[in-house]
């Protein structure tokens, strides 16, 4: 009952004209890197489903270190699915836990635990590897009576700044010591760090376009020196943070980034999505559904992929996977399916003087 008069209310505000509060979140940035190399790649459905079960969007993706592929996904229900590295399907996790109310995001750590960001219930949830045990909660789900102005589409920002509360937190990342940063997201503009035991150390920014000010903080990655790299979407940027959550750096040549991961290896890259918005307005699809591969000083080192519905084109990439940096899994809201992408060489430049 709770759920069907959270979601009227809803869709009530936003046919009465939109959320309220926050800036427009949607409008794509146009100030992008040019002449940007082209990366060869090839893209497939990457899931299997039982017959009866169906994705509704899907709005996150990770991957462990077997090659297991767990997307979250937002239907009649939040749901999170793990599949093995062929994409068979294995099983559900999280069925009826009180977190799963509007998912965000996932991410799987070095130890192979599951986190789940649910910006509904405003809790991030650790599962053991194998999904079966609750080793930690981040977060505190709203009394059910205030949680019809708190879920999407209803209230404005509270920028509250509560050292373990959240207001629809976006996602979580990790430094090799455990560390855990968070970015909330969207009723709090801010990056908070907890230590590896959840306990709070500090949190930075305001609503701003300013260093350290964000308009939604939406995705995060941390590379191995523990640099924070924050994808400010409705700034247009990836700001860099040092892993105090000093300002480092701002890369603003990428569009909006809706979705950033940081690869694995001696050599790391971070991939930034430009993703078409999830209004699916046809005006933005010629400028975004591309993903950048950079350097982490923010060199571009080029790009693969367009907007669209069909093979090989991507409508609204929520979360990317790129512990492999040649295998890109996307989750993708529009298209309600995750993708697996594989990145070829480039061609070498040939010629000379």
């Amino acid at each position: 009952m709770m759920r069907r008069l959270t979601s009227c209310t809803a869709i009530a505000v936003l046919l009465a004209g939109g959320v309220i509060g926050a800036p427009r979140l949607f409008a794509q940035s146009k100030a992008k890197a040019e002449n940007v190399a082209d990366i060869p790649y090839d893209a497939a459905i990457f899931t299997k489903l039982p017959p009866g079960l169906y994705m509704g969007e899907s709005i996150g993706v990770a991957t462990n270190s077997k090659g297991h592929v767990f997307v979250y996904t937002r239907s009649g229900e939040t749901r999170l699915f793990e599949f093995d590295q062929t994409g068979a399907y294995v099983k559900e996790i999280g069925m009826g836990n009180y977190a799963m109310s509007f998912g965000h995001s996932v991410r799987v750590d070095a130890q192979d635990n599951i986190w789940v960001v649910d910006e509904g219930s405003n809790t991030i949830v650790k599962y053991s590897p194998d999904g079966n045990k609750v080793l930690l909660v981040l977060g505190r789900r709203p009394d059910p009576v205030e949680q019809v102005s708190a879920m999407p589409g209803g209230g404005g920002a509270t920028f509250a700044n509560k050292p373990y509360s959240f207001n629809r937190q976006t996602d979580v990342a990790f430094d090799p010591q455990g560390n855990i940063f968070v970015s909330d997201g969207y009723g709090d503009a801010r990056v908070v760090k907890y230590d590896k035991t959840g306990r709070f150390v500090k949190s930075v920014g305001t609503r701003g376009t300013g260093p350290l000010q964000f308009n939604t903080p939406h995705t995060i990655a941390a590379d191995a020196k523990g640099n924070v790299y924050v994808g400010d979407r409705g700034n247009a940027r990836v700001q860099v943070l040092d892993n105090d959550l000093n300002f480092k750096a701002q890369y603003d040549t990428v569009g909006n980034p809706w979705a950033i991961c940081v690869s694995n290896g001696p050599h790391q890259y971070l991939f930034v999505s430009n993703s078409w918005p999830d209004s699916a307005d046809e005006a933005n699809r010629a400028t975004t559904g591309e993903v950048y591969k950079m350097e982490l000083d923010g060199t571009i080192v080029g790009k693969f992929g367009k907007g669209g519905k069909g093979p090989k084109e991507f409508s609204t990439i929520h979360q990317m996977d790129c512990k492999n940096p040649n295998e890109i899994f996307t989750a993708e809201i529009n298209n309600w399916r995750t993708q697996k992408v594989t990145l070829h060489p480039m061609a070498t430049p040939t010629g000379g003087k």
